[in-house]
């Protein structure tokens, strides 16, 4: 599988990567051994990037991660994680209740405590290595400081710069389900990396006029996370997920018109929503959570799939896609004009 280094640094990411929320227990429960399997099939097919973060499952994707990847050469991967939310133990070891409320089907044995602090910020890293039970985390974001930017600006993100300096982590940056305040990195900042998820897809290009053109300009990559918004572009259906929510029918329509061109051009619309944010020269990986063997062999395929240039094209005269969007182009196939 391809890879390319983060922004200036030398730090690799395979260009898909494995999104590791879904096995810290999203919306439903995965056992240990289907957690460690689908990060074994992940392996197999050649990923070696690996994002994970406290939140998700309140501690547990990242011991499920570290548990993998403590039997793996550790020079072969690239991790991430993310701070911003410190655990502090419930107490009563998640007797109380699950974390159902912060959509994941896991034990409430930690509370979230938002922490954008310089101490915040180098006790999460801290904590996340004994989680991990590794000795390093290459990249660390920022997670979701949209009602905190003046602490994150001004405490949070001076410290991940000392942490790089001083070799802690070797690549730094923020992960948001927004353009905006990501744009505001990139331009006020010296980050390495911004994680965008949901905001650059077959249904949200909102980053495609600001943070796409910034970041490239200013030689920052960007992973892509969130390509099928919660789901909706990996199944179109009544019920279906859209950005953590059910989707609205008008959105409903528009996912099954992308399926239908899909079907005609003989591609899935998995396939298309997967290669999508690659018609972008910022977009460095695009991350996908998993949560079984099955459904990382499924995305595996999908991604490398040829999706022909004349999808796009009809894509555009049909204006499901605006004409200024940039879009990839198939070995072999000219970009369409």
């Amino acid at each position: 599988m391809r890879t390319r280094t983060l922004g200036r640094t030398r730090v690799p990411v395979t260009a898909l990567g494995f999104g590791a929320a879904a096995i810290g227990n999203l919306y439903t429960p995965v056992a240990d051994d289907e957690a460690q399997a689908a990060l074994e099939t992940a392996w197999d097919a050649g990923i070696r990037y690996f994002d994970t973060a406290p939140h998700y499952g309140v501690g547990v994707s990242e011991r499920r991660v570290g548990d993998f990847l403590r039997t793996r050469p550790g020079a072969e991967y690239t991790l991430s994680t993310k701070a911003g939310r410190l655990l502090e133990p419930t107490g009563d070891g998640g007797a109380g209740g699950d974390d159902r409320a912060d959509g994941f089907a896991t034990p409430a044995a930690h509370r979230r405590v938002w922490d954008f602090s310089a101490a915040g910020v180098r006790r999460s890293i801290e904590d996340s290595l004994e989680r991990l039970g590794l000795d390093r985390i290459d990249v660390v974001y920022l997670h979701d400081p949209d009602d905190h930017a003046e602490q994150a600006f001004a405490e949070a993100y001076p410290e991940l710069e000392r942490l790089r300096a001083e070799g802690m982590v070797a690549a730094i940056g923020a992960g948001m389900n927004q353009a905006e305040m990501l744009t505001r990195f990139v331009r006020d900042t010296d980050v390495d990396v911004v994680l965008c998820a949901g905001r650059y897809s077959l249904l949200d290009q909102r980053a495609l006029h600001t943070l796409l053109p910034e970041a490239a300009a200013r030689g920052v990559s960007v992973v892509v996370g969130g390509v099928f918004n919660s789901g909706l572009l990996a199944d179109p259906r009544q019920g279906a997920t859209f950005d953590y929510g059910l989707a609205p029918p008008a959105v409903l329509e528009r996912a099954l018109t992308w399926q239908a061109l899909a079907r005609r051009h003989g591609v899935t619309l998995r396939a298309a929503a997967l290669a999508f944010p690659y018609g972008h020269e910022a977009v460095t990986g695009v991350l996908v959570g998993t949560r079984s063997a099955a459904e990382v062999t499924d995305t595996v395929r999908q991604f490398a799939a040829a999706v022909p240039a004349a999808f796009w094209q009809e894509a555009r005269e049909t204006h499901l896609l605006p004409a200024d969007v940039p879009t990839p182009t198939a070995p072999g196939e000219e970009q369409p004009a």
